[in-house]
C-alpha cells in the first residue's frame, strides 16, 4: 500500500476522558483509510488505551506510536499550593515512546504522577523527566507547553532556557519544536518564536493538530462532550469549548497545506515516526513466587500438599484411577509452570478459612480441578460429578489460568489487604474499568447539554428498546418506530440523534472493577502504569483487563458474597441461640425437605434459582437430587454447582 507522507505526532483518543471523541478502533481505521504509516496515541496524562491501540494498529498494519501527553508541575509534583502554572495548575508535554526502554520508563512517569503528583491532574515534575528521560522522544507541546506559555508571555530567553533544558535531558537528537496551525492568531505568533528558537538550539520543528476527534463534522460532538465533562449547557455564554474546528484527524493533503509555509514541519513527521520502534511481547507470565520451604521446589511442594489434601477427601486408599487424575494434573500443573498459581490460592484461602471468613464452594472451570478440591480450593467433588480438568486448564490452549472465588462480602477487603501484605503492596491492585456512553446514556447526556427538559429526554431514551443490553442508536432507530419518526420530524431530537450517535461508545468514566485484583512477581509498574483514585485508598492498575491478561499478569477475581455472610450469621446466631454447631460445608444435599420447598419454586433470593423462568422449570421438573438441578442453567460443565 501506498503511504501517505505525514503521521500524526499528538492525537487523543476517548481515553483522554470526555475530552477525546475518537474511540480505538475508529481512530485506527481512519489512519488506515488515509494511509498513514504510523500513528500515535498521545492521551491525557495516562496510558489507558495504550495496549489496545497498540495491538489494533498493528493488526491494521500501522506503527503504533504509544505515547502520552503529561502534565508538568510548575515546581515540585508533591507541592499542592498555588503557583503560576498557567492552564489546570500544569503544563503540557508531548512524549513519544520510542523503544522498550522508553515505555518502560513512560509506564514510571504516568503512574507516579498519580501516586505522588496529583493535583487535579495526574502531573510529575523536571526531576522525574530527568530520571526517566531514557528511550523517549519529546516534542515541545501544544499552547500549553512551558515553552509556548513562555513564548505568550513575552518571555523569549527563558523560553529558549528551559527549551534548552529539556534538550540537553531528553538528548539533541530526542528534542523536537511542535508547532501547531488551527486558525488561532496567538498559534501563529508562537509558531513564529519556536521556529526561530529551533533554529538557534539546532532542533527540528515537527507539525502536529492535536486531534481530538475524527472527522470535521464532529466538532459539535466534542463541544457537546466537553460539556459532559464540565457540567455546562451548549447554551452557556461561558461554557468551555474549543477555538476552531479544526482539531480532528487530517488527510497528509490537509497538514500539507496547513504547514505549506513550514514544509519541514511536515516532513520531519516521518522521521520522528521512523525512529520510534517498540516492540511488545506477549505470552510471557508473570506470576506471584509463593515462598515454599528449604529443600523444596513450588513443584514438589504443591505435590506433597495436593497428596495430602487428595487422603483427606478420600481416605488413604483412594484408589488408581483417583490417583492417575491427580498426577496427570500435577503434570500438568508443572508443565505449564502454575504451581505457584495454586499455592498462592491455596494460601489466601487457608488464611480466611483460619480467620473464619466464609468461603465459598467454587465456581467456574477450576472446579474441574481435583488438585484444587485436594488443597480445598474448591469444595466440589470433580469425581462425583465427572468434571474435566481440561477445561480449566489444557496445555494445548496456553492462557492463564482463572479462578473466581466467592468470600463472605464482610471478610473481602481482609483476604485482599492480607495478600498485598505478603506478596507485597506494591505488587496488589485492584483492576480499573470505564463506563461508556451506551445508547440511552448519550441520549440522556446529550439532552442535557443541548439544554432540554427532563421529561423530554426521558421521554426520547425511553424509546430506545431495553434489549439487547448493548443495543445501539442505530439498531433502536430500526427497532422503535416512534422513535424513529421523532427523529425525523423534530429537529431538535434530530440534533440531539446525530451528537449522541458521534459520541456513542465513547468512554465515560474511569472507575473499579468489583472482584478483579492483579497479583505480580515484581512491582507492578515494571510491567503496567498505575492509577490512583483521589476518593480511594487502594492501588488501581492504568490498565483494564484485558490489556492485563495479555500481558501475562495474574488476575484473581475476589467475590464479595452477601449470601455467605447471611450464612455465617447465621451459623453464628445458631451456635450462641441453641449451642448447636452447623458444619456449612458438611450439609447433606439429599435433604428431602429442601427439595420439596424447591419444588414449590421457594426459591426467592436464592442465586441462579430466582428468576420467573426456573421457578417454572422447578415446579415442572420437582427436583428431587443435586443432579435435577444441574440438569435444568446446563450440560456437564460446573458453573450451576455453585
Amino acid at each position: 500500500m501506498h503511504h501517505s507522507q505525514f503521521v500524526h505526532l499528538h492525537v487523543h483518543s476517548e481515553y483522554s476522558l470526555l475530552d477525546g471523541a475518537a474511540q480505538l478502533e475508529k481512530l485506527v481505521q481512519k489512519a488506515r483509510d488515509l494511509r498513514f504509516p504510523a500513528i500515535a496515541l498521545t492521551d491525557h496524562g495516562n496510558l489507558f488505551g495504550a495496549i489496545d491501540f497498540y495491538l489494533a494498529a498493528q493488526k491494521a498494519g500501522i506503527k503504533p506510536i504509544i505515547g502520552c501527553e503529561l502534565y508538568i508541575a510548575p515546581g515540585s509534583r508533591r507541592e499542592r499550593g498555588s503557583h503560576d502554572g498557567g492552564y489546570e495548575g500544569a503544563n503540557h508535554l508531548t512524549v513519544l515512546v520510542a523503544s522498550l526502554m522508553g515505555y518502560r520508563n513512560l509506564i514510571k512517569l504516568v503512574s507516579k504522577a498519580y501516586l505522588e503528583g496529583f493535583y487535579y491532574k495526574p502531573r510529575v515534575d523536571k526531576e522525574l523527566l530527568a530520571t526517566h528521560a531514557e528511550g523517549l522522544l519529546v516534542l515541545s507541546g501544544c499552547l500549553n507547553s512551558e515553552v509556548s506559555r513562555l513564548i505568550s508571555a513575552g518571555e523569549s530567553d527563558k523560553a529558549r532556557q528551559t527549551a534548552g533544558w529539556y534538550q540537553e535531558v531528553f538528548g539533541k537528537d530526542h528534542y523536537a519544536m511542535e508547532v501547531q496551525a488551527h486558525g488561532l492568531a496567538e498559534q501563529a505568533r508562537v509558531t513564529e518564536e519556536t521556529v526561530r528558537l529551533a533554529r538557534a538550539l539546532g532542533a527540528p520543528v515537527v507539525g502536529t493538530n492535536d486531534s481530538h476527534y475524527l472527522e470535521a463534522g464532529h466538532a459539535r460532538a466534542h463541544e457537546a462532550l466537553l460539556c459532559i465533562q464540565t457540567g455546562a449547557t451548549l447554551t452557556d455564554a461561558n461554557h468551555w469549548r474549543f477555538s476552531t474546528d479544526q482539531f480532528y484527524l487530517k488527510s497528509a493533503d490537509e497538514m500539507a497545506r496547513v504547514f505549506a509555509d513550514l514544509p519541514e514541519a511536515h516532513r520531519n513527521t516521518l522521521a520522528i515516526a521512523e525512529r520510534c520502534n517498540l516492540s511488545l511481547e506477549f505470552g510471557a507470565f508473570h506470576l506471584p513466587r509463593y515462598v515454599v520451604p528449604d529443600g523444596q521446589t513450588l513443584d514438589t511442594y504443591l505435590q506433597e500438599r495436593a497428596r495430602e489434601g487428595l487422603h483427606q477427601r478420600y481416605g488413604s486408599n483412594p484408589g488408581d484411577a483417583i490417583e492417575a487424575r491427580l498426577n496427570h494434573e500435577l503434570a500438568v500443573i508443572e508443565k505449564m509452570g502454575f504451581a505457584s498459581y495454586f499455592l498462592v490460592v491455596w494460601d489466601f484461602i487457608r488464611y480466611a478459612r483460619a480467620q473464619g471468613i466464609a468461603v465459598g464452594p467454587g465456581r467456574g472451570s477450576s472446579a474441574g480441578s481435583l488438585v484444587a478440591y485436594a488443597l480445598g480450593i474448591t469444595n466440589i467433588d470433580p469425581i462425583r460429578y465427572g468434571l474435566l480438568f481440561e477445561r480449566f486448564l489444557n496445555p494445548e490452549r496456553v492462557s492463564m489460568p482463572d479462578m473466581d472465588i466467592d468470600f463472605a462480602d464482610d471478610g473481602r477487603d481482609a483476604v485482599i489487604r492480607y495478600v498485598a501484605d505478603r506478596y507485597g503492596r506494591d505488587r496488589v491492585a485492584h483492576i480499573i474499568t470505564f463506563g461508556t456512553l451506551g445508547a440511552k446514556a448519550a441520549i440522556r447526556d446529550v439532552g442535557r447539554v443541548l439544554g432540554m427538559t427532563y421529561a423530554d429526554v426521558d421521554r426520547i431514551a425511553k424509546l430506545v428498546p431495553s434489549f439487547p443490553l448493548n443495543i445501539t442508536l442505530d439498531d433502536a432507530y430500526q427497532k422503535s418506530p416512534p422513535l424513529a419518526e421523532m427523529v425525523r420530524s423534530q429537529a431538535s431530537v434530530r440534533e440531539l440523534w446525530e451528537i449522541a450517535r458521534a459520541l456513542e461508545g465513547c468512554t465515560r468514566h474511569a472507575s473499579v472493577h468489583a472482584s478483579a485484583v492483579v497479583i505480580s512477581d515484581e512491582p507492578l509498574d515494571e510491567h503496567i502504569p498505575l492509577y490512583k483514585d483521589p476518593k480511594r485508598p487502594e492501588l488501581i492498575t492504568g490498565y483494564a483487563m484485558g490489556p492485563i491478561e495479555k500481558l501475562g499478569l495474574l488476575k484473581m477475581d475476589f467475590l464479595g458474597l452477601r449470601t455467605l455472610t447471611v450464612l455465617a450469621n447465621t451459623v453464628a446466631l445458631i451456635r450462641e441461640s441453641r449451642g448447636v454447631e452447623i458444619e456449612l460445608d458438611a450439609l447433606p444435599l439429599d435433604d428431602a425437605t429442601t427439595y420439596a420447598l424447591l419444588g414449590e419454586a421457594k426459591t426467592f433470593g436464592v442465586f441462579q434459582l430466582e428468576s420467573g423462568g426456573m421457578r417454572d422449570a422447578l415446579r415442572g421438573l420437582r427436583p428431587e437430587r443435586l443432579e435435577d438441578l444441574i440438569a435444568i442453567v446446563s450440560l456437564y460443565r460446573p458453573g450451576p454447582m455453585e
